[in-house]
């Protein structure tokens, strides 16, 4: 009878490691899949930031591009579109790491607000770690900045928007 028992026993404890080891992978899995979240605005100032006279821009495409760091190649494009609010959320799954990913903008629903620039140093993209392995704290939901489509002729109350902003862009009117 008490060889029943323990056999009882470790055959309970050998069935109990294995579905925590199958709980644990499961867990590691989840390490690999990211929400990202964002939104996508027009720049009615032309700034590259928003201001009260800023839209959210529904229906404007953006895409996720991975490349890898050591020879620029890309490794994953994936799009998404913003909803009534300017906002989208994409998933993606796998460990980044290694590569340099960023959301940028794709195309604007607006043809008086489309423009994206074309400078190196104003690129629009924002750059998103999408690794389980870079010490934030939660790997679920990545928030990346606003990104914004610019109208071609800045706004005639942008002047008074900068003003009650306290600032001086280095943008004609």
């Amino acid at each position: 009878m008490e060889r029943k028992a323990i056999a009882l026993l470790m055959a309970s404890a050998v069935c109990l490691s294995y579905v925590a080891g199958f709980a644990a992978a499961a867990d590691a899995d989840d390490l690999d899949r990211f929400q990202i979240q964002g939104s996508v605005y027009c720049d009615t100032c032309r700034v590259q930031f928003i201001t009260r006279l800023s839209k959210f821009l529904q229906g404007a495409k953006v895409r996720l591009e991975c490349k890898n760091r050591v020879n620029g190649t890309l490794t994953v494009s994936k799009e998404a579109v913003t909803d009534e609010s300017g906002s989208f959320l994409m998933e993606v799954t796998g460990d980044h790491e290694e590569e340099v990913c960023e959301i940028v903008l794709v195309e604007s629903p607006d043809k008086d607000c489309s423009e994206v620039s074309k400078e190196a140093f104003l690129r629009n993209a924002a750059k998103i770690s999408l690794t389980a392995n870079d010490g934030i704290v939660s790997n679920e939901t990545r928030i990346v900045n606003p990104l914004g489509f610019m109208v071609k002729t800045p706004s005639t109350e942008c002047p008074a928007a900068f003003k009650e902003l306290g600032i001086k862009p280095d943008v004609i009117f």
